[in-house]
């Protein structure tokens, strides 16, 4: 290069910086095609590994194959594995490395507290090695599946548990999208330190709080007077609160319930009593005789119960029988305790027992359960003190 062509391209160059630190247009580089910058984008994201997913499945109507197309309600749960129902999944490979485990196969109320235990630690088993797990369940018993596992994952990861109010060969089928879209969320790393959630119908709600309110809807579960934690819409996943344990510090997110520390011969027997007008004291002396180590009443308006249940209440409590008291309504709290008795606080009965029957699994003292139902159990956000 010749000293006159040198000196005018220092020239161009200190001019071109000059104007950039004057906070004017510099002289623009050349810019790679659309086709191009398309092409290096599609690269980069080939590069980068998905997340690792696994679906653990138990069964339920998700895996339940109809009579036909269009019996919607005649059906068998539990028959088809989940390794077919994931490799039938379209464009999965776009949301995740996705593995499957069969754990079982069948309604989610044939499953016993015992091996709700051991589906607990296949699931904490997993999250050494992936970054979220899908649980397939039964609805029927889908929200107390989901609060044990919730009460007893040690794993912050996301923990996500779905399923379907119709078959999967069934017309108009709710089962596909909820898999897809429940591998989507775990993926999203979203839910981390969550605890486990619920997702079906395109919504995900806090374990603790979730119920099933309808036999046949699509819409079943619901989250009362709370609401849902967020809403799944294709490539939007959308988060609009978080349960009180994402709020935790790490070092106090998980409960006092790991199973590792003990058998399921450990596992306490609890049950729960119904009242209603007039109600007998039979169900509470038959649990009583069956063994139960604590009973959840679930009681009228703010959890009261009949004369004669009160009075048995009062003889199992003598004998050791820890009472948590919730409300049948369906919303609500309650905040009725005393000797022996716990308040449920806004737990349904379901979740109450679950609570109550992995406290008394590791503590036979009062004052320690009453401590994990005010902590772990109740769910209330405390903001740190000014």
């Amino acid at each position: 290069m010749n000293t006159w062509k040198s000196h005018t391209l220092k020239w161009i160059l200190a001019a071109g910086l000059a104007f950039t630190a004057a906070g004017l247009p510099a002289i623009p580089l050349p810019r790679a095609s659309a086709a191009e910058s398309g092409a290096s984008a599609a690269n980069a994201q080939t590069a980068k590994s998905l997340p690792k997913v696994q679906v653990i499945a138990t069964g339920g109507t998700l895996a339940g194959k109809s009579v036909d197309e269009t019996s919607f309600t005649n059906y068998k749960a539990g028959t088809l594995l989940i390794e077919d129902m994931v490799r039938a999944l379209p464009n999965k490979d776009k949301i995740a490395e996705v593995t499957t485990h069969q754990f079982g196969n069948s309604g989610s109320s044939a499953y016993t507290i015992q091996q709700l235990y051991d589906l607990s630690l296949k699931v904490d088993e997993a999250l050494k090695t992936q970054d979220g797990v899908v649980v397939t369940s039964g609805t029927d018993t889908m929200e107390e599946i989901a609060y044990f596992l919730d009460l007893t994952v040690r794993s912050p990861k996301p923990v996500v548990v779905t399923g379907s109010m119709r078959p999967w060969t069934v017309i108009g089928s709710d089962a596909q999208a909820n898999l897809y879209n429940a591998i989507k969320l775990a993926a999203s790393g979203k839910t981390r330190y969550f605890g486990t959630v619920l997702m079906l119908n395109d919504e995900f709600h806090a374990a603790r709080e979730v119920t099933k309110t309808n036999s046949y809807r699509t819409d079943t579960f619901v989250t009362p007077q709370i609401g849902a934690l967020g809403y799944i819409d294709e490539n939007n996943i959308r988060v609009y609160r978080a349960p009180f344990r994402a709020l935790k510090a790490a070092k106090d997110w998980a409960t006092p319930f790991d199973l590792t520390k003990i058998t399921k011969n450990d596992l306490a027997k609890v049950e729960i009593a119904y009242s209603y007008q007039d109600a007998g004291s039979g169900a509470i002396s038959a649990f009583v005789a069956g063994g139960a180590k604590g009973i959840v009443t679930a009681g009228t308006g703010a959890g009261g119960i009949s004369k004669a249940m009160s009075e048995e209440r009062a003889k199992a409590i003598e004998q050791g029988v820890v009472f948590v008291t919730t409300t049948r309504t369906g919303s609500g709290s309650n905040y009725s305790e005393g000797k022996g008795i716990i308040a449920g606080d806004n737990l349904n009965a379901q979740h109450a027992r679950m609570m109550l029957l992995l406290g008394l699994s590791f503590t036979k003292d009062f004052a320690t359960l009453q401590n994990w139902f005010d902590t772990y159990g109740y769910g209330q956000i405390e903001l740190p003190a000014k």
